[in-house]
């Protein structure tokens, strides 16, 4: 399996943290038995009485905190269940992947996994002699048990409050931005020369088709840079970070490619999987805080200042993207060679995603079309030129939905006098 599909698939799952830390807690049984062993066979006189635990209490005290802490991994898994079914029902069916990815929330399962496991095991393996390190581990054991059980019902109550989730996907998401901007190990061009582009597409051509349905997840850039020049071909690039394909379809073209070509290879460097990850796609970033402000402003939820929350971090996400985005269409080797032709993502596409459908389901409250106008403002206010004119050519978008004839008149002037200020800024 590709390695980086199976880190997607280990990190999304919810089982390997536990996993690590149950194994790490049946290595520790054995050494602390046969650490009470060579402790009594070889000090059995010189041991304080205090510290000697009588098997039966020993069975006693095992007992009773392996069922305290299934009673505490119980009443955890009920909270996970209230804070997916809010989630999915209040805010956004796509953030329960952020609660679920929580390291919190792994590490906490796994203490209790740790610590239910050393009482089981300890009161299945107690012999007939008394014991010493057990009883005083599993104590302490217990009391980290506790600890993290206090803070997990901490953290679950941070979650549920929508602007803690909100801007823990802000904070993500910024990471996601710089992540896909950073600086590679390849050459990146907006423009190329139309005749040697022309040239490389008059080679002989070569389409490779996907093998399974579902989102595209990772593009590995480097690798297919360096696939490229092992097979001295160029690669025009049908595909984008969460774009959905179909079985079958055209992934991408290799020009000049002579010699065998190797499906494995390609899938390596693309990972296509069921659901969109947030790993490269800041565009799913986006789409999450997009859809919190959707059930914001449903007449069911009825909460615009949630919408506005979101939209202001929408407005910070673009921003984000803004002062790093470029329109790279050519990626090229190290040597100078053109080795990929890329169809980017615009920025007018980050615009236009982000809010479509804020818009068409906010445009009967003036508080939601209001906060659209004001960050696109600030957006325009805090970028370069080129952000600026794109920002002001698709405002006409957001304004052309408001019907200003029907305004009253205090709703007509605070929309007029914050418009006034985001023309000034652009003109």
């Amino acid at each position: 399996m590709n390695r980086t599909k199976f880190w997607i698939d280990t990190r999304d799952s919810f089982w390997f943290v536990p996993l690590i830390y149950t194994s790490i807690s049946v290595l520790l049984v054995f050494a602390i038995n046969i650490l009470d062993s060579w402790l009594i066979d070889s000090f059995k006189e010189g041991i304080p009485k205090l510290l000697v635990t009588d098997k039966d209490v020993s069975i006693e005290l095992y007992g009773s905190l392996a069922t305290a802490i299934l009673t505490m991994t119980t009443i955890s898994f009920s909270v996970i269940m209230v804070v997916l079914t809010t989630y999915s029902t209040q805010f956004s069916p796509r953030t329960l992947q952020d609660f679920m990815r929580s390291k919190v929330t792994h590490h906490v399962l796994g203490v209790y996994c740790f610590g239910f496991t050393f009482a089981l095991l300890n009161l299945v393996i107690v012999g007939k002699n008394n014991v010493i390190a057990g009883p005083i581990f599993m104590v302490i054991i217990a009391l980290f048990c506790l600890a993290f059980f206090v803070f997990f019902i901490h953290h679950s109550a941070r979650w549920l409050q929508v602007n803690s989730l909100i801007g823990k996907i802000r904070n993500d998401a910024v990471k996601v931005i710089q992540h896909v901007y950073k600086k590679e190990n390849y050459e990146e061009y907006e423009k190329w020369d139309e005749d040697e582009i022309d040239e490389i597409k008059e080679m002989q051509k070569t389409d490779i088709y996907t093998i399974r349905s579902g989102y595209v997840q990772i593009i590995e850039w480097n690798k297919l840079v360096n696939y490229t020049e092992k097979n001295q071909c160029t690669i025009d690039l049908h595909v984008q970070v969460g774009d959905f394909i179909p079985k079958g379809f055209p992934l991408l073209s290799v020009y000049n490619h002579e010699s065998d070509y190797k499906l494995e290879e390609i899938n390596h460097i693309l990972v296509v999987g069921d659901e969109r990850t947030d790993i490269q796609d800041a565009e799913f970033m986006i789409q999450k805080l997009v859809e919190i402000s959707l059930k914001a402003i449903s007449p069911a939820i009825n909460d615009p200042h949630t919408a506005i929350n979101c939209i202001n971090r929408i407005g910070v996400l673009l921003i984000e993207i803004g002062e790093q985005y470029k329109e790279i269409k050519y990626i090229a080797d190290r040597s100078g060679n053109l080795r990929i032709l890329n169809h980017p993502k615009k920025y007018e596409d980050y615009l236009y995603k982000s809010f479509y459908q804020i818009r068409y389901y906010g445009k009967s409250d003036v508080s939601v079309m209001y906060s659209l106008i004001e960050v696109l403002y600030k957006i325009a206010l805090v970028s370069d030129d080129a952000i600026k004119e794109k920002v002001w050519k698709f405002h006409h978008y957001i304004v052309d939905n408001i019907k200003w004839d029907s305004l009253s008149n205090l709703d007509y002037n605070h929309l007029t006098a914050i418009y006034e200020k985001f023309e000034y800024c652009c003109k």
